[in-house]
């Protein structure tokens, strides 16, 4: 029978014990606690010494116990999803080692949280003419493909067109990123694009965010949504750990970031 090690979710610092409940990751109903030294805590619950699933269950389980600990305390460090210690001595050992560290970033990241905006145009139809209207370079091989006769040659210049198009809608999304950054800059310290999916989503960006300034943060939103109307959708997070400005990887084999 595998026997148990501690999976860890975060770092915070408190002087006393916590008990979360039965909440741990895994679906057996392990309780969640701190394992502590001189004030630094690491949050976890008991868990096989093996690989975890990552499956959808595993992860939500995972980001729950960390926004539980984001209600009691004002700065946390979460840890990538899947990692484990064999013993509470190993997680005292490394607390120890990386203290000053540690306890440098809580004090950066005190008050702070993460909110994702992601931004998808509406009608692709209408930025695709957009950008045909903008470059000359694609309304010139469009007029070219019209005229050619010889298939091979008309695929050719098809491909080019296409790829200018791809090019193009590269330089949209950056663009059109940045406008609304702009407006967001004063309410957020740091900012991080993250991957997009598709054609019609220009943007899937975390900002960093001061949790006293949520609220101006939501009616700038508000404003972009009325201005942006007809041209775009805009969804944005409710406050979250800072998944996108810190990311702790701790192998259990040598305990190093």
């Amino acid at each position: 029978m595998q026997r148990d090690g501690k999976y860890i979710y975060c770092i915070i610092a408190t002087d006393y014990d916590i008990n979360l409940g039965p909440i741990g990751i895994g679906g057996r109903g392990d309780l969640v606690s701190t394992i502590s030294f001189d004030g630094l805590c690491m949050v976890v619950s008991d868990h096989p010494l093996n690989t975890v699933v990552a499956n959808p269950e595993n992860m939500l389980a995972h980001q729950k116990v960390i926004e539980v600990v984001m209600q009691e305390f004002k700065s946390i460090l979460p840890i990538r999803f899947g990692t484990i210690a064999a013993t509470p001595n190993e997680i005292r050992n490394l607390l120890n080692r990386r203290y000053n560290e540690f306890m440098e970033l809580l004090k950066q990241f005190e008050n702070k949280v993460e909110l994702n905006v992601r931004g998808t145009w509406k009608n692709m139809r209408m930025i695709y003419k957009e950008i045909d209207k903008e470059h000359v370079e694609l309304q010139k091989i469009m007029t070219e493909i019209e005229k050619l006769h010889d298939q091979e040659r008309k695929n050719m210049e098809i491909a080019d067109a296409g790829n200018l198009v791809a090019d193009a809608l590269i330089e949209k999304k950056v663009e059109e990123t940045e406008t609304i950054i702009d407006a967001l800059r004063r309410s957020a310290f740091e900012y991080k694009h993250n991957k997009t999916n598709g054609d019609a989503m220009f943007m899937n960006t975390a900002f960093l965010v001061n949790s006293g300034r949520e609220i101006e943060f939501d009616h700038i939103m508000a404003d972009l949504g009325a201005r942006y109307e007809d041209r775009s959708d805009f969804v944005y997070t409710a406050a979250l750990p800072i998944y996108n400005f810190i990311d702790l990887k701790i192998f259990p084999e040598k305990w190093e970031l």
